[in-house]
């Protein structure tokens, strides 16, 4: 059964429009309909363009398959129904089109990471998509427009959710480039009843950011986020440094809201000498069935977890010592029991005091602490699988409400990696 499609009026004129500008943006709030006026005006490009080869690019190759090539109904492989299918060669998986003016090869891959780029060196290109472009990492940007200067119809597209003022994206892509830029709110998503709009207006009124930003669509400086010292040089590295002390995992679990384990190591220094410990977040399982429809039993995520545990164990060859659960979560905890996994209630901070803060607030003026020092660590590994997306979004999102109270909402990962500081201050603050 075929999906219906209205269009309103901007997604239309977007669609239809000539391509006479080599780099397309659509920045705005999300669910404002940019992404599905994206998946039309790209498959338009399709049949026009002589060249070949194409690329979708997003944070990691699934996020560009579910983004673009999937859409959730209005992606690529979709709207070419019957005339597309996945195949792979050595340049890697593609969508195979067939369309009037030929046969068009469209790639997905991911380009968050550092060594994102070795993965189009070398290729010819007559179009990129990048999906969430914010998050992509810079010098895999460049090298795409690079692996488009032979085109024939020269074309890129991005989106993205407005990013703060300063972003690079926008001094060193938006403003270089021959830059088409349309700015998008809810009120261009036919889809949304005015019932819907007000409801996510009333949602995110009390935080200004989230207000101007996923409603208003400006960019706006993160000023209520909560860990906004998290620096994306400073606290980001591509290896493990130091010597390997501990593992342990860390863990909030939930069906319609999102369930998240994390891989710590905690690793020991020595400068000037003194000994000094870091805590390095090495990997990330994460699944919302809110976010990607598909609620899971919890048995299923016992399951799912224990192959996380597994493949961290096998890759940073380490034994664990412990899985810590939020304490909330029994039904997971009892799960795991049945695999074997023995699990701890999470330090969660529901009886702390210290002498400037009480409860949650004691964890994350810990992490705010150890993310400020240097002492917090992303680690990123070459695989796809487990990688540090969804903590990354939930970073720069976290964030306070008019009173000041962390808002329950964008922080599955934030609060197990809260647990996570939580056992490295009490097991190595004294160092």
């Amino acid at each position: 059964m075929k999906m219906e499609i209205k269009f309103s009026n901007k997604q239309s004129d977007i669609i239809r429009r000539p391509f006479n500008y080599e780099l397309e943006v659509n920045e705005g709030t999300p669910r404002s309909g940019k992404t599905t006026a994206g998946h039309f005006r790209y498959a338009r490009y399709l049949i026009e363009s002589p060249d070949e080869n194409h690329l979708i690019a997003a944070y990691n190759q699934e996020q560009a398959y579910r983004l673009f090539i999937d859409g959730d109904g209005t992606g690529l492989m979709h709207i070419f129904d019957g005339n597309c299918k996945i195949k792979h060669d050595e340049h890697g998986d593609h969508l195979l089109i067939d369309t009037p003016n030929g046969t068009k090869r469209v790639y997905y891959k991911g380009g968050g990471k550092a060594n994102s780029v070795g993965a189009i060196t070398g290729m010819s290109l007559g179009s990129v998509v990048f999906c969430e472009i914010n998050l992509l990492n810079m010098e895999f940007i460049q090298e795409a427009f690079r692996r488009t200067w032979a085109a024939k119809l020269r074309y890129h597209l991005a989106d993205l959710n407005p990013p703060a003022p300063q972003h690079p994206v926008i001094k060193d892509v938006f403003d270089v480039q021959n830059t088409r830029w349309t700015h998008w709110t809810m009120d261009d998503n036919p889809i949304l009843s005015e019932e819907r709009k007000q409801s996510i207006i009333q949602s995110t009124k009390k935080n200004p950011y989230l207000y101007k930003r996923d409603v208003l669509g400006q960019r706006v400086m993160p000023q209520g986020v909560i860990y906004g010292l998290f620096d994306l040089e400073k606290n980001i590295k591509d290896s493990l440094v130091g010597e390997p002390v501990e593992m342990y995992f860390n863990g909030d679990g939930g069906q319609s809201d999102a369930t998240s384990m994390s891989c710590n190591i905690v690793t020991k220094h020595r400068e000037d000498n003194k000994t000094f410990f870091r805590l390095n977040r090495v990997a990330h399982y994460y699944h919302s069935g809110a976010e990607t429809g598909q609620v899971k039993a919890m048995s299923t995520y016992a399951v799912e977890l224990r192959a996380f545990i597994q493949w961290c164990v096998s890759k940073y060859q380490m034994r664990y010592t412990d899985v810590w659960i939020d304490p909330a979560c029994r039904s997971l905890r009892e799960e795991l029991h049945k695999l074997g996994i023995q699990t701890r209630g999470a330090l969660n901070n529901a009886h702390d005091v210290s002498s400037k803060a009480k409860g949650i607030e004691v964890g994350i003026e810990r992490g705010q602490n150890i993310i400020s020092s240097g002492q917090f660590l992303l680690i990123n590994h070459s695989e796809e699988e487990y990688d540090h997306y969804h903590f990354l979004k939930e970073i720069g999102l976290y964030s306070r409400d008019d009173n000041g109270r962390p808002i329950d909402k964008d922080n599955h990962a934030m609060d197990e990696f809260r647990y996570s500081v939580n056992v490295f201050y009490k097991r190595y603050a004294n160092f």
